[in-house]
């Protein structure tokens, strides 16, 4: 009896420590289990495969192009400076704010923070920091510049000139930049020029000075303004803001209600999406204000609907508000632009018409505007038209994934890039650039938002989201190691935004990893498990030649 008490004692005293182990082995079985039953549902459809494999393709076709963009540019920088010129025909001699920084650097630091990090981290933060030194004429703000004469190209200093081109540089290049990069010397050139505009708000209104009486840089400031305001966090940014809401929406500047032509394509549909940026802005740190501004904020859209539109929903360049008439009937390339601010208004009020508007014009697409000239002429389109329409339609398809428009997407892309010269010059000026941008929204669509580093000329990779589930395709001719690199939900992480409101000129999300667990499953090894933040940070992998496949599940 003693001998078995004594026995019992021993397990009793030793099962505390065993505790621990016996745990550990529990959660590995459990873990085990889990993993199997997620490889028993996880199919590699061939169909689907397929499809990525093709989104591949695509991609690896996209940043060429980008890449081969670059190079040509290149060679007509200015052997003193670095810095590229405005056109590389008329105006070959001058750098300048409004479109040679605006409308094609941009889009090459871009193309480089993708495709070859070495350029992006030399020469391309080399001409920043150059622009930056010649150029900042009142404070940060930049004037252009002339490199026969390596100095300002105007000797009399015109501030009205010297706040447009500061505009569009921040909204139109160092804007999109931020919505990709977060953070960088990029951001930091673009808070100091749109604090030193708002150090000359000269412009007088009854609600505040505000910057120039120009309606374009009202729209784009809007919509840095708002963006920033959530970026930084500093008030400030959110009361420029209000001082143009203000002067539009409470006295008598509402565009579509006391104005006599309302342009809807570029250099006037800005304030349109502008005024609904701030209008989401307010809706989550200001509600009783967004409902002060809730009436005209409605006024205007429906009078745009009711005015601005054909019969298959596409807005026309330019109307009479206040009549109906049509002043302009050729179709606006930038028709998601306005639609972008319709949208935002229903995410925000629901007002379901608002989305529909969207859905209409998303959905005739295909159907009616398959090869339409764009901003054409002498029967071709601009590749700039194409570029703007393309974007507008991939960032509504990105909230409203009509195949139709997926459809027309993929065909019209294959048009811009038919414009395309051998040398890599697509129309030889500055919308090149856009050319470059619209190119990487397409390619970060065919990828889910998923990049590697580094890029390699022989690299393929795709992607397709199916139940839930990531497909991935890479494959390369020869041995490849490095990271690959998952979106975010960028609009939080980088913006701080409180919810993604469709933007100009951002990149949509596509499968953006958050803060929880994913299971990834390689074709031909055992699967793991990761979380968000490593996958976003990079996962180490090896390519071998030919082909390999990834599906990536949530927890």
């Amino acid at each position: 009896m003693l001998q078995k008490y004594k026995k019992w004692k021993v397990l009793y005293n030793f099962t505390p420590k065993l505790i621990p182990y016996i745990l550990k082995s529990l959660f590995i079985i459990l873990f085990s289990l889990i993993i199997f039953s997620s490889c028993q549902e996880i199919q590699f459809d061939q169909k689907i495969l397929d499809q990525t494999s093709i989104n591949a393709e695509l991609a690896h076709e996209g940043f060429s192009r980008c890449r081969s963009f670059i190079s040509a540019w290149l060679e007509y920088a200015d052997s003193a400076t670095g810095l590229i010129p405005r056109n590389i025909q008329s105006s070959k001699d001058i750098w300048n704010a409004q479109d040679a920084a605006a409308d094609n650097y941009p889009f090459m630091v871009l193309s480089t923070a993708i495709t070859d990090p070495t350029m992006f981290q030399g020469k391309m933060l080399d001409m920043l920091r150059m622009e930056t030194k010649l150029t900042s004429r009142v404070g940060a703000l930049p004037d252009t510049w002339s490199f026969e004469k390596q100095d300002f190209a105007n000797s009399e200093l015109d501030m009205n000139s010297i706040l447009f081109g500061s505009s569009e540089y921040i909204k139109d290049g160092l804007l999109p930049l931020t919505e990709w990069l977060g953070e960088s010397p990029w951001s930091n050139r673009m808070i100091s020029i749109l604090d030193d505009m708002w150090a000359h708000a000269q412009f007088e209104t009854d609600y505040g000075n505000i910057v120039t009486p120009n309606v374009e840089v009202h729209g784009e400031m809007l919509q840095t303004l708002s963006r920033i305001y959530w970026m930084t966090g500093q008030k400030k940014y959110l009361d420029w803001a209000i001082r143009i809401g203000d002067y539009y929406l409470l006295g008598d500047q509402n565009p579509a209600i006391n104005k006599e032509s309302l342009r809807l394509r570029d250099h006037g549909c800005e304030i349109i999406s502008g005024l609904c940026e701030l209008y989401a802005t307010l809706s989550v740190v200001n509600p009783s204000r967004r409902m002060i501004y809730k009436v005209p904020i409605n006024e205007m859209l429906n009078r745009i609907l009711e005015t601005g539109r054909n019969e298959h929903g596409m807005f026309y360049n330019t109307v009479n508000p206040q009549t109906g008439a049509v002043l302009d009937q050729r179709m606006s390339d930038n028709f998601g632009y306005n639609l972008n601010g319709f949208y935002t208004v229903y995410m925000v009020d629901g007002v379901e018409k608002y989305r529909q508007a969207a859905l209409t014009a998303l959905g005739t697409l295909n159907n009616n505007y398959k090869k339409y000239l764009w901003e054409g002429s002498q029967g071709t389109g601009s590749a700039d038209g194409y570029a703007d329409a393309i974007e507008g339609a991939l960032n509504i398809y990105n909230r409203e994934p009509l195949p139709s428009a997926a459809e027309w997407i993929d065909s019209e892309i294959q048009e811009m890039w038919s414009k395309q010269q051998e040398s890599g010059i697509i129309e030889g000026w500055h919308g090149d650039g856009n050319f470059s941008r619209t190119t990487i929204m397409y390619c970060l669509w065919k990828t889910q938002g998923i990049t590697l580093d580094p890029w390699r000329d022989d690299l393929k990779f795709g992607a397709l989201v199916n139940n839930d589930s990531l497909y991935i395709s890479i494959s390369a001719s020869s041995k490849w190691e490095g990271r690959l690199i998952f979106d975010t939900p960028r609009h939080n992480t980088s913006l701080n935004m409180p919810f993604d409101w469709p933007r100009i000129n951002q990149f949509p999300e596509w499968y953006a990893v958050k803060n929880k667990k994913y299971y990834v499953f390689w074709s031909d090894k055992e699967s793991r498990q990761y979380k968000g933040k490593k996958l976003s940070e990079g996962v180490n992998i090896q390519i071998k030649p030919g082909r390999q496949l990834f599906v990536i599940t949530e927890s």
